[in-house]
């Protein structure tokens, strides 16, 4: 490239020279600017990913949905697929995993408050047995929740989880949108405010 300066500089003078230099220095410098923003630019959710929901991160290539059978508490086989159309904040749980019995109250309120055809907190139990998780649920007044059964812990598997709880949420598509591992208060003001941009944005 400065070759082709000095070239032009001989043949049309000093001037025209200037010119060419500042226009390509200027250039250079835009498209350095423009590739360090694309670069380091926040995914669409990463400015809500803070207090209560500061754990909430994106990863890269996340896992596919998983699409393992699940019971409901009416006895009914299915699987996350059936829940597209909506976003769905998949929590694997257990009765016997402390953290998670924490945070159930708070998942029973985040359903409670934006359950809706758009939205809702599906909380999968990895229990023995259904009856387990049931029990769980009315001696702690869970209401809102919808009972759902993984005695196999296929689906937090197939997940990527890598202990429990895990909290995934999916957009109406089946995509991941991002995660949370371990304990968190899910009917806080960052959840609430996380999850209804998510519901604004997918």
């Amino acid at each position: 490239m400065f070759e082709r300066v000095r070239a032009y500089l001989r043949t049309r003078g000093l001037r025209s020279a200037i010119i060419i230099v500042a226009i390509l220095g200027l250039a250079g410098v835009l498209y350095v600017i423009s590739a360090s923003l694309v670069s380091s630019s926040p995914g669409p959710l990463d400015s809500y990913a803070r207090g209560a929901m500061s754990g909430f991160v994106t990863i890269d290539e996340p896992p596919a949905q998983p699409l393992v059978p699940l019971v409901t508490g009416e006895g009914e086989d299915i699987t996350l697929a059936d829940r597209r159309g909506k976003l769905v904040l998949v929590n694997f749980w257990a009765t016997w995993c402390a953290p998670c019995v924490v945070e159930m109250p708070s998942l029973d309120a985040l359903q409670r408050r934006l359950g809706s055809e758009d939205f809702e907190v599906v909380a999968i139990s990895m229990d023995r047995t259904m009856d387990e998780a049931r029990r769980f649920y009315e001696e702690n007044g869970l209401t809102s929740l919808a009972l759902y059964h993984d005695p196999g812990l296929r689906s937090a598997l197939a997940a990527g989880s890598r202990g429990l709880p895990t909290t995934i949420l999916y957009d109406r598509h089946g995509g991941e949108i991002g995660r949370l591992s371990g304990e968190a208060v899910w009917d806080s003001e960052e959840a609430i405010a996380l999850i209804e941009a998510a519901l604004e944005r997918y």
